[in-house]
């Protein structure tokens, strides 16, 4: 059976990610393949009760090395429980964030080690799984954050701090020209979809 690919939307709060992944999704079931949904830190019962912590305002206090470990520990076990399952099956594996959340929030904005994040995710968590295909829904902070309504810990940080996480996407985007897609998400939806089905045509 054909190996599956792994596709990851990433962006800043309010890009538009969740849906524009359904109508990939969408678009993709509709030609014959089939395709797992995830997204992160959940998409498993013990990732899902990461999840909770990770996001709730309760936890302000956290520290960026504790909030770092939990995003880590949260996909190191949808990694091993759905991901590279679905991937041995041929499934076309689209995730809502990965590694490249990870280095952008926790690298450019918390500023902890970028090469040490690599490493630890590297030995402990998703072994030589990288994402096939990267699509990165690009806005402005302020408009996202708009757009989110700042529900949850991470949507109700400082503007600067969403701004690094900006500028930290498009710098891995620059440095990965091959796997990324940038997209500007401020234009229309339809127009955003249909520059993602393209990609996705020359890909499948």
């Amino acid at each position: 059976m054909k190996q599956g690919r792994m596709i990851t939307f990433e962006g800043g709060e309010g890009s538009g990610k969740s849906t524009q992944i359904r109508r990939a999704a969408a678009y993709l079931r509709k030609r014959g393949h089939r395709v797992l949904l995830l997204r992160e830190p959940g998409g498993t019962r013990v990732s899902e009760a990461i999840r909770k912590v990770v996001m709730s305002k309760r936890f302000r206090d956290m520290t960026p090395e504790t909030e770092l470990l939990l995003y880590l520990a949260a996909r190191a076990q949808i990694v091993q429980e759905k991901i590279l399952p679905a991937l041995r099956k041929g499934t076309i594996v689209i995730c809502d964030r990965f590694e490249d959340s990870t280095i952008a929030y926790q690298g450019f904005a918390r500023k902890l080690s970028r090469d040490g994040i690599l490493e630890t995710s590297r030995r402990w968590v998703r072994g030589s799984l990288k994402p096939y295909l990267t699509f990165l829904l690009d806005l402005p902070p302020k408009e996202g954050l708009k757009r989110s309504g700042r529900r949850d810990r991470i949507e109700t940080e400082s503007l600067s701090f969403h701004e690094k996480v900006r500028r930290g996407f498009l710098t891995l985007a620059r440095q990965e020209r091959r796997r990324f897609l940038v997209l500007d998400a401020s234009r229309k939806r339809a127009e955003v979809a249909r520059q993602i089905r393209k990609r996705l045509e020359r890909v499948f």
